[in-house]
């Protein structure tokens, strides 16, 4: 299967036109949350009302997963912690979101919330416990925030990762994890688009300003993944050890080349 992921678009329209745009050259388009802009002169409501439509139009192509982020959340559980209700049920549409698992071919793939507190956290761990007496094969979780002290996690000035979810792959030892959430961690020395803790492959594609936004293009058969940026575009073997640095990639692989390759993103 060949997969799409991208992830903080932050309300930027333009971004989610590219993904609609090339959403049918891909079995399963990936979305890892922060899909609202807190910022926005847009009010959230009408924000998620908008990106909902976006979401259907995906889905209206390709297998669509996604994730809440940190500024998707727009309601509160009974602890009061945040959480984006607007999100939940999308799965009636066709689409894998919060607190949900589907398998697609050998492939289990768990889409977990942002956790606001402990109540929201706990949550996550039993939604993970019983996912894991589903798994048959590989295990792709998408998560908004990546690890604690991962390169993916970093900013350039500190770590902006999740300790619980480090213990989560530990215990659980998912095949890959999908993330975002922090968007300097590609372009910043000491960071990265990648990483590897135990067997598990990490990968945040990173924010910038710019269409087409960051993304990893990435194939299961081949075990191959393709990241797209501003800053240049690099490819890991997921059946080969992870080396750094990752020197910037001359040549698309043979199994892109047979697809519509990803344009090349500018900056802007």
């Amino acid at each position: 299967m060949r997969l799409l992921l991208v992830s903080d678009l932050h309300y930027s329209l333009q971004s989610f036109d590219w993904v609609v745009e090339v959403a049918d050259d891909f079995d399963i388009v990936v979305m890892a949350g922060d899909h609202l802009e807190l910022a926005s002169l847009v009010d959230g409501r009408t924000q998620a009302t908008v990106i909902r439509k976006y979401f259907d139009l995906i889905r209206a192509k390709t297998e669509l997963l996604i994730c809440s982020g940190n500024h998707d959340l727009d309601s509160k559980n009974e602890a009061g912690e945040g959480m984006a209700q607007w999100l939940l049920g999308r799965r009636n549409d066709g689409i894998l979101s919060d607190g949900e698992s589907m398998r697609i071919d050998d492939i289990l793939f768990t889409a977990c919330p942002w956790w606001d507190g402990p109540v929201s956290k706990a949550e996550i761990g039993q939604q993970l416990r019983k996912a894991a007496d589903d798994r048959e094969s590989r295990w792709i979780w998408i998560y908004h925030a990546p690890p604690s002290k991962s390169p993916i996690a970093w900013s350039g000035q500190r770590y902006f990762g999740d300790d619980a979810l480090v213990h989560w792959i530990d215990e659980y030892q998912p095949d890959i994890v999908m993330c975002g959430h922090v968007h300097e961690a590609p372009y910043v020395a000491n960071g990265s688009w990648v990483d590897r803790i135990g067997e598990t492959w990490l990968f945040n594609t990173g924010h910038y300003l710019g269409s087409p936004p960051a993304h990893i293009i990435m194939d299961t058969d081949e075990q191959e993944a393709v990241w797209f940026s501003a800053a240049g575009t690099q490819h890991v073997s997921l059946k080969e050890e992870l080396t750094r640095p990752i020197p910037n990639l001359q040549a698309l692989p043979d199994w892109l080349k047979d697809g519509d390759p990803s344009p090349v993103p500018h900056q802007g």
